[in-house]
C-alpha cells in the first residue's frame, strides 16, 4: 500500500468523531450499517455525520449502498487490512538486523 493512502486512512481515523462512525460500521459486518443507525447510535447531526463519512469514503475505508431510502455504511475491510499491514510489515526490522 503507498504511503500516502495510508496517510490519509489514519488521518480520517484520527478524528474521534471519524473513529466512532468507523467502529459502528466495523461492528456491523459485510452488510453494513444504516446511516440513520450511527446517527441515532452516536447522535451526530445528520450534517456533520455527511461529512465524517465522506471523509472515511475518500479514504477508502468503507463505500455506500442505498436500498430504497435508506443509505448504507460498508466497511471496506481489504483497505483496513492493508493499512494494519502496512504499519506491521516492517515491525523489528531494524532489531533482527541488529542482532547480525
Amino acid at each position: 500500500m503507498e504511503l500516502d493512502a495510508v496517510a490519509k486512512a489514519l488521518k480520517e481515523l484520527g478524528h474521534p468523531t471519524r473513529l466512532s462512525i468507523y467502529k459502528q460500521v466495523v461492528k456491523a459486518g459485510f452488510n453494513g450499517i444504516a446511516v440513520g443507525s450511527i446517527q441515532q447510535t452516536l447522535g451526530i447531526p445528520a450534517s456533520t455525520l455527511s461529512h465524517h463519512i465522506a471523509g472515511l469514503a475518500s479514504a477508502g475505508l468503507i463505500q455506500q449502498r442505498r436500498e430504497g431510502r435508506t443509505l448504507f455504511c460498508i466497511a471496506e475491510y481489504k483497505q483496513l487490512d492493508s493499512v494494519i499491514g502496512f504499519l506491521q510489515d516492517e515491525c523489528c526490522v531494524n532489531e533482527a538486523a541488529l542482532e547480525e
